[in-house]
């Protein structure tokens, strides 16, 4: 006599995968598109700064080549649309409204630091640097509760979003150091 053994259920924390529709893709699509828009605006504002005022100032030493800020930014800006749009995924199971705002928040603040910073520069001085300090602290706050509500949410989500936080950081230690240096 033979017996057959069923295999086992899978575990009750695995998430099965659901299927795309196309309101899914026309969302995360349009996430993209707009990070990508606030991507080439703050690179619009900032270009000409550039090569202006910012490259006749001594860079603090831990501070990359210019090109490297493009290719980081645009990783995380796919990375950060992926994430939300994960979290706009569970909005039928999950209230989700309070993590989302935060990530428009932080996207608006995000959006506001380049022309602060670069643009402003030349015709306020130093305040710039310090009023975009300003801007990366509410950002850095703002960050604090969109990874923690998209952790409430989507744990993948909010892992998504670290190497941006990281990155915020990094680049805010910047921020401090031209507020500190510039006239």
């Amino acid at each position: 006599m033979t017996t057959t053994v069923a295999p086992p259920p899978p575990p009750a924390t695995r998430r099965r995968a659901r299927a795309l529709n196309p309101a899914d893709v026309l969302v995360l699509a349009s996430l993209i598109a707009v990070n990508a828009l606030i991507a080439m605006f703050g690179s619009a504002v900032s270009r000409p700064h550039i090569n202006g005022w910012y490259a006749e100032v001594a860079p603090p030493i831990w501070v990359p080549p210019n090109w490297v800020f493009g290719v980081v930014w645009s990783a995380l800006y796919l990375s950060i649309s992926i994430a939300a749009w994960l979290v706009w995924r569970e909005r039928r199971r999950r209230r989700v409204t309070i993590a989302l705002t935060a990530y428009v928040i932080q996207m608006v603040l995000n959006c506001l630091w380049s022309p602060v910073f670069f643009a402003l520069y030349p015709a306020i001085g130093s305040l710039a640097t310090w009023l975009a300090l300003g801007i990366h602290m509410a950002l850095l706050l703002s960050l604090v509760v969109m990874t923690s509500e998209f952790w409430q949410v989507r744990r993948t989500a909010s892992i998504l979003t670290a190497p941006y936080a990281l990155w915020v950081i990094y680049a805010a230690s910047i921020t401090v150091a031209y507020a500190v240096i510039l006239p």
